[in-house]
């Protein structure tokens, strides 16, 4: 359903790979999704698909292409794991390629909105509060916002966290509502990565998704350019 686009950093000329997914029918708005730590895989081409089938125009960068150009073709592998958490590392759970999300913010008509999961989560917050052009953003199990608690999203943004994940335990979702006591943060009876293969949680996956939905038409959606 979609295509391979070619996008560019506005910071230095870079050019890196994102996955474009058109709209089906009237469009909502547009829509940035930030990839986990796998990559783009097929998962999340599929992810884009369904979004766009919603009426959202979807890009989704490849974030980690200044590390190793390419979209991943597995969601789970022990070697790719290894590889892609040290580009994870190196990108400082996402702070140093968020000119990879402007240029795809920029790549798509108002409204716009983001989206992420796992290292993506982290990106997503990150982009909230750095970030130009969006009107909401939605973090799935992000990690490493505990580690950027400092940052204040300037456009509405809720969080989706997993009960029984144990890469976000009880006392980062306590530092994260403490820091910011105003900001929706929704609790699921799953464990880490509840969209995705490996930790997918069906009932998780489907209420999150509404929330999201609902996110981004309390924000714009449906009054961009169609």
């Amino acid at each position: 359903m979609g295509e391979t686009l070619r996008l560019t950093s506005a910071a230095d000329g870079f050019e890196f790979d994102a996955y474009h997914a058109p709209v089906t029918d009237a469009r909502r708005g547009g829509l940035v999704i930030c990839h986990a730590i796998w990559g783009v895989t097929p998962h999340l081409r599929e992810l884009a698909d369904g979004y766009a089938e919603a009426g959202y125009e979807v890009i989704v960068p490849s974030l980690f292409d200044r590390f190793r150009r390419g979209f991943a073709e597995r969601d789970t592998d022990p070697e790719l794991y290894a590889r892609q958490n040290g580009f994870a590392e190196a990108a400082h759970w996402g702070a140093d390629v968020l000119d990879g999300v402007q240029a795809a913010i920029d790549a798509l008509a108002p409204p716009v909105f983001a989206l992420g999961f796992c290292f993506g989560g982290t990106v997503a917050w990150l982009a909230a509060a750095r970030c130009r052009g969006l009107s909401a953003v939605a973090s799935f199990y992000g990690g490493q916002i505990v580690d950027y608690l400092d940052e204040t999203p300037k456009v509405a943004t809720i969080l989706h966290l997993g009960k029984r994940d144990e890469l976000i335990p009880p006392p980062a979702v306590e530092a994260i509502t403490a820091r910011h006591p105003e900001l929706p943060v929704y609790l699921y009876d799953a464990g880490h990565a509840f969209v995705a293969p490996n930790g997918y949680d069906a009932e998780s996956a489907h209420l999150s998704r509404l929330r999201t939905l609902a996110l981004f038409a309390r924000n714009g959606a449906g009054r961009g350019d169609v």
